[in-house]
């Protein structure tokens, strides 16, 4: 139950929720009584009158008491169905109350996870499987809803009613309610043995599941790998593996949680048989009416749900807490990068240096960057290049604070950047990663994806930003326009379309800092140099660092940094990096010549 705990706040929240379900719990429990006791006066009343109308054969009044009889019968058929309708009405309440707080708090649940998801670093994206992220926001909220739902109101009930039955049981015949009672302390020890070997395998069951999850989740993500690589087949039989170990450990459960019903039966059998047994003898000796073994009989039966419910409940909170505890164990991973306080002033330039930085990646261990320094004047670009796992990229992320160095610092207008607060700093920068990733939504939707929900764009704003990225004459094109819809990462588009399109959802929202991170490898020379001549006149006084791998995209920048063995090995512009005759001069013949051939 401690893992359980994080929900005390949802309750407190709904306490007038809980409280009113509550009330409504004793109300239509005490309600339940009635129609027993009225059961006991019914079938006294009749033993009763079956001895008066024997007593009374042939006399006169016969039929008068008769009528009599009959008319008590329909009084207390009435009593029945009065007090039967009344406790329905509130256990209508009941549920209304208590199962509507319950998907009250999954939704805040799953909000607050979601919420938590989002100030998480890209580490921890990293580190976690997509299809684990899933199952816990919608498989285990899912199986904690059901604790704080039906699991309880079904406590409460039973509480109540027990506490309800066995005190007016009691008063009717302690002797009997005590021998009633023997098996119950039987059936605690018998559900607190299996409770545990359920928690246990529902630890098990739910791992499994997220295991599914992210399987299934990988498989759709990259089915277009799939069918080129022709593996269909080993996806199913992986999938198919995966599938049979989360049946086998779900039936492995659902034999222990099978033996709730068997043993709860055999005890409210045996304390319906001590009724009848030791009551009977009761009667015979005159101690207790026939009334109330039939009224005992009925309270064992008003007990039979409730306790058998017992295991069911135990089961449900058994598995909520298995979920809560994978729950809590993302709430409570927290964010390394802290925020600080600074606020970036709007179109204010901006430089940017590095100085002395170094920085391995936490989740793999990757070593990126070593004593890398090099300064950004305000207003003016640079261009990063070298070969692929120089560390180029990890400048970017670095910028965008998507991680925090290991030494050394990074400065924004000589302050370092941990001062400044994350969200004025990343509203300030555009950032077009070499992976593109765009969103199963109207192209319209993704170019204004990194504006403000206040912001308002007009159609003019959305060309420029659309036409400096060379992809307006595509939209155009487009039989809805901006309207059209994308599949889910883009997939309806060609890879310099998403590229194009990426570059203009970073120019809409004018930023002081531009990052273009190898976004321009699926254009051809002549469209990457259009988007360049449009940048120059579109990011004027702007800070823009372009890193790619490429020289024909980065050489036209006012300085120039080569990246070789993750630190810095030559800097300088074009010109004089040429004149160096290194691995900027042979990196570029190179490229010269594959052009070369091309155009052969």
């Amino acid at each position: 139950m401690g893992s359980l705990k994080h929900l005390n706040q949802y309750f407190f929240k709904y306490k007038f929720h809980l409280a009113g379900g509550l009330l409504f719990i004793i109300l239509s429990n005490i309600f339940a009584i009635y129609p027993a006791q009225v059961t006991r006066y019914t079938i006294d009343y009749l033993h009763e009158a079956v001895w008066l109308n024997n007593q009374a054969h042939g006399a006169s009044f016969k039929a008068q008491l008769l009528s009599q009889f009959f008319e008590a019968f329909f009084l207390f058929f009435l009593i029945i169905i009065v007090t039967t309708l009344i406790k329905g009405i509130f256990m209508f309440f009941m549920r209304q109350t208590i199962i509507v707080m319950s998907r009250h708090i999954e939704y805040e649940l799953k909000n607050e996870i979601y919420k938590h998801y989002q100030k998480l670093p890209v580490s921890f994206y990293k580190q976690n499987r997509t299809g684990d992220l899933m199952a816990r926001i919608s498989e285990d909220v899912s199986q904690v809803r059901m604790y704080i739902g039906p699991a309880v109101m079904y406590t409460l009930n039973l509480i109540v009613l027990f506490t309800l039955v066995i005190s007016v049981m009691w008063r009717v015949n302690s002797y009997l309610t005590l021998l009633v009672l023997i098996p119950l302390p039987f059936l605690s020890l018998g559900i607190y043995l299996i409770s545990n070997i359920i928690n246990k395998k529902s630890t098990l069951v739910q791992q499994q599941l997220s295991s599914l999850s992210s399987v299934s989740q990988s498989s759709f993500a990259g089915i277009r790998v799939i069918k080129s690589f022709n593996r269909e087949d080993q996806n199913i039989r992986q999938f198919l593996t995966e599938s049979l170990t989360f049946k086998s450990l779900s039936l492995k459960l659902m034999k222990v949680d099978s033996l709730f019903a068997p043993l709860i039966t055999l005890l409210i059998g045996a304390s319906a048989i001590i009724t009848i047994y030791i009551g009977g003898t009761q009667f015979i000796n005159g101690s207790i009416t026939l009334g109330n073994i039939a009224e005992f009989v009925i309270y064992v039966n008003m007990l039979t749900w409730p306790v058998t419910s017992i295991g069911w409940v135990s089961s449900i909170i058994q598995k909520a807490a298995v979920s809560q505890k994978r729950i809590n164990e993302f709430l409570t991973t927290t964010s390394q990068i802290k925020n600080g306080k600074l606020i970036l002033l709007s179109n204010q330039p901006i430089s940017i240096r590095f100085n002395k930085v170094s920085f391995t990646y936490p989740e793999s261990g990757i070593k990126a960057l070593e004593n890398v320094s090099f300064y950004v004047a305000p207003g003016t670009s640079i261009g990063i290049t070298g070969k692929t796992g120089s560390g180029k990229s990890t400048i970017a992320l670095l910028i965008a604070r998507l991680y925090d160095v290991d030494s050394g610092e990074i400065l924004i207008n000589e302050i370092n950047i941990k001062a400044y607060d994350i969200e004025s700093l990343r509203n300030k920068i555009g950032y077009v990663p070499q992976d593109v990733f765009l969103f199963s939504e109207s192209i319209y939707n993704n170019i204004v994806f990194g504006l403000n929900e206040e912001e308002k764009v007009n159609q003019n704003q959305l060309d420029d930003a659309a036409q400096a990225a060379d992809i307006l004459a595509n939209i155009k094109g487009f039989q809805q326009g901006y309207h059209t819809m994308i599949g889910e990462r883009g997939i309806t588009l060609s890879g310099g379309q998403k590229q194009r399109l990426s570059i203009a959802r970073a120019l809409i929202k004018k930023p002081d800092i531009l990052i273009l991170d190898d976004c321009l490898s699926a254009v051809d020379t002549s469209t990457e140099n259009r988007i360049l001549n449009n940048l120059k006149a579109t990011l004027a006084n702007k800070t823009v660092v372009y890193i790619s791998h490429r020289i024909s995209t980065v050489q036209h920048a006012d300085q120039l940094l080569v990246i070789s063995n993750h630190a810095v090995a030559a800097q300088g512009t074009h010109e004089e990096l040429l004149a160096l005759k290194g691995e900027y001069y042979e990196q570029y013949q190179s490229q010269l010549m594959e052009r070369e051939v091309i155009r052969e």
